[in-house]
């Protein structure tokens, strides 16, 4: 009975509180959940992170709901809390996310707004990088934008007018798990890789970072070994820059198809991978090469948030739908 009196007291005072002051946005990681407070001009004020408990439900749930709380006791409550994580949140709700396995098939957003009595939103983390940069980002302004992630793997997000797209299953932008460009494969005489997804030959398995490196050893390099392969190419050796080439042609026919599927205004690129000058000026011209005649290729622009805009897109997700939750209306 009294913990029922004090939920009703909490969201009784969130109602009241500063929740047009504050918004806060969650990052959570394999390693780390990074949590972020936001002005009500996406202004960061603070932010502080914590490892993240990846085989115990419980313990990670009472590491976010801690996470929150804190901010709450700094800063006062809101009702404008958007979550960013790996993997997918299917249509049910349920999480299915390799990175923190403890949270596969568990209703977490439901588990969470229970622990806080109060409303939270939980999107992919390509998702919310997406949102982050079609909202004050290198995106802003445009009607269609699509963000993808080059990194540790390679996925992405999708944005109409500023909002994320909405799908039956919560996939899209899962591009990394297309089949690769038959045509590239042969042309380069390149490896059939098996991906963590289940699938054989997906492009993730060449375009993300350990795709790379696996196609510079494969290509005569000692080892598999991405700052490796970034010195020997502003060096000019040959290896380094074949492998380039391969590695471009593979992510033009990956990004082709972005093109051909969401017609995108702007493709912005963010993840580790990103922050190598030479493929996003390569990139336009990589793309073009796999389009049929009379399609443009869109601007492509490097992330403006990089490493912030999964939590800022958390909070930008988060105020979206307080907005909505007020409105009666729903993304």
């Amino acid at each position: 009975m009294k913990s029922a009196v004090n939920a009703a007291v909490n969201a009784a005072a969130r109602s009241q509180s500063s929740s047009a002051q504050y918004c806060y946005g969650l990052d959570i990681g394999g390693t780390k959940i990074e949590i972020a407070v936001f002005d009500n001009q996406l202004n960061l004020v603070d932010s502080w992170r914590t490892p993240t408990p990846t085989d115990n439900y419980q313990a990670f749930i009472a590491t976010v709901t801690s996470l929150v709380q804190q901010a709450e006791q700094k800063f006062g409550a809101t009702n404008a809390i958007g979550i960013g994580m790996p993997g997918i949140i299917d249509s049910q709700g349920r999480v299915k996310s390799a990175n923190i396995p403890c949270a596969t098939g568990q209703q977490l957003a439901q588990d969470l707004q229970q622990a806080l009595a109060q409303p939270l939103h939980i999107a992919n983390d390509c998702h919310l990088f997406a949102l982050s940069e079609a909202n004050g980002g290198a995106g802003d302004g445009k009607m269609n934008v699509y963000g993808a992630i080059i990194g540790t793997g390679a996925a992405g997000g999708f944005c109409i007018n500023g909002q994320l797209a909405k799908s039956r299953q919560n996939i899209i932008g899962e591009y990394g798990h297309i089949a690769a460009s038959a045509s590239v494969i042969n042309q380069y005489q390149l490896p059939i890789y098996a991906c963590g997804c289940g699938l054989q030959g997906c492009y993730e398995t060449y375009i993300a970072g350990p795709g790379l490196a696996k196609l510079y050893q494969y290509f005569g390099a000692d080892k598999a070994d991405t700052k490796v392969f970034v010195e020997q190419l502003k060096a000019g050796d040959a290896v380094a820059q074949k492998t380039f080439d391969c590695y471009m042609d593979l992510l033009g026919a990956a990004f082709a198809g972005l093109v051909l599927s969401y017609d995108p205004d702007v493709i912005v690129v963010g993840g580790g991978l990103s922050k190598i000058t030479a493929i996003i000026d390569a990139l336009p011209t990589a793309i073009a090469k796999h389009l049929f005649a009379g399609v443009e290729v869109p601007p492509v622009q490097a992330a403006k948030f990089g490493d912030s805009s999964g939590v800022r897109g958390a909070a930008i997700l988060g105020t979206q739908l307080a907005k909505n939750d007020v409105n009666g209306e729903r993304l």
